[in-house]
């Protein structure tokens, strides 16, 4: 099938990616929202210059939407975008949604509407699993924004099971799927070039709760 990855550039989207490309399915195009007013992605906060770099990285062409504020517009947006990308012979979307009904709910309900199918490969999978297939696989990965009480030093460092153990004794989700943390993908099977990063700042911001996200100030891209 061809299909859009419904892409954030972090670690479930990118395994979700890699699963349905082991599905045997064609992975044709990355969609990635970010915000019209701070050009970040939605939700993960990464520059959208670096997700661009990133998809490069991938050798899947990349689609970025600009999203407005509000649930309501943005899934107006959301579908819009879907909706011109199967105008062109897309069938399917790969999403990275692990265990929250809600998501896989707005999910199936926004794809039935545009009239494309949903695939979940990730769905009710073992958090701790999800991350030992993502580390096993080879993908590697930063650790662009966590909550508070994670720690300033929780924000830039690399994901790996250290970190996971950290989150368990905490009793947090490992794959973050309540918003804990969020990753940038850096490396891994489906990356022809690495992303090295070499600058960032963790920032203290406010949002659904205060939070550590990393500004991420220089990367370079580099041959394998």
């Amino acid at each position: 099938m061809k299909i859009i990855s419904s892409w954030s550039g972090g670690k479930d989207s990118a395994l979700a990616c890699y699963r349905a490309m082991k599905d045997g399915h064609s992975v044709e195009r990355l969609l990635n929202l970010v915000s019209a007013e701070e050009k970040r992605c939605c939700f993960h906060g990464t520059d959208a210059r670096l997700l661009r770099d990133q998809a490069r990285c991938v050798g899947i062409p990349l689609v970025q939407k600009e999203m407005r504020k509000g649930m309501g517009e943005y899934e107006i947006d959301f579908k819009e975008a879907v909706a011109a990308l199967k105008g062109t012979g897309f069938e399917g979307m790969v999403f990275g949604d692990i265990y929250l009904d809600e998501h896989r709910d707005w999910v199936e309900r926004v794809c039935g509407d545009i009239g494309i199918v949903p695939l979940e490969p990730l769905w009710n999978s073992d958090p701790r699993g999800v991350i030992e297939e993502f580390l096993d696989a080879g993908f590697r990965a930063v650790i662009v924004s966590c909550r508070e009480e994670l720690g300033k030093d929780f924000a830039g460092r690399e994901l790996d099971r250290e970190a996971l153990a950290r989150l368990e004794r905490l009793g947090l989700c490992p794959c973050g799927e309540q918003g804990e943390y969020h990753t940038i993908v850096t490396d891994g099977p489906i990356f022809s070039k690495r992303i090295r990063i070499t600058e960032t700042e963790p920032v203290l911001k406010e949002g659904f709760w205060r939070h550590w996200s990393l500004d991420i100030w220089h990367y370079e891209l580099e041959d394998k």
